[in-house]
């Protein structure tokens, strides 16, 4: 059964891909997640002078439980700033591009393979849809949720962009589900 579903994989892989597109560039559901600093180039310029290496750091920092428990780390952390800062090298566009959509195929496998599970051949097309919206739903939005909370992103795009992506995959799941 799960071979009988490579196509509908496939085709919402390329769908939520394409629509990806249009939530980051052309409806910029994420324009404002993140904002330009006042003094980029102050910051830039020490940035570089710092010769900061690629990876995500947390400012005040910790190398252990024990150093967060000091005076010393308190007295950092009460006078602030406090946040986390993430230097990238050399972005590849298209290795990132290439990776969201074997994410996008991935995870459509898993949600083909949970229906097959739990949705017989031959239901009725909204008994599909609404099977896979809600499970399609539930994979795209849970881990960004866990995200904000601690780290303080802006979630509201990738509420819209779950929701679509779950619609996109489950129509495109119901219209093309086997027969019984």
């Amino acid at each position: 059964m799960l071979l009988n579903l490579w196509l509908p994989v496939l085709l919402s892989g390329v769908a939520i891909f394409f629509a990806s597109f249009l939530s980051w560039m052309v409806l910029q559901l994420h324009r404002k997640d993140w904002l330009k600093l006042e003094k980029e180039d102050e910051f830039l310029k020490a940035a570089t002078e710092l010769n900061i290496s690629s990876g995500s750091y947390m400012f005040p920092g910790c190398n252990s439980p024990a150093e967060m428990k000091t005076d010393e780390y308190k007295k950092k952390w009460e006078a602030g700033p406090c946040g986390i800062i993430t230097v990238f090298s050399k972005v590849n566009m298209g290795r990132n591009l290439a990776l969201t959509f074997l994410y996008f195929l991935v995870v459509n496998f898993c949600l083909a393979y949970l229906t097959i599970l739990a949705v017989d051949p031959g239901a009725e097309f909204m008994t599909v849809f609404s099977y896979v919206v809600s499970a399609g739903f539930m994979t795209y939005f849970a881990a960004i949720v866990q995200h904000a909370i601690w780290f303080h992103n802006r979630i509201v795009g990738h509420v819209v962009e779950a929701f679509a992506y779950a619609v996109i995959t489950g129509a495109i799941f119901a219209a093309m589900w086997p027969a019984a």
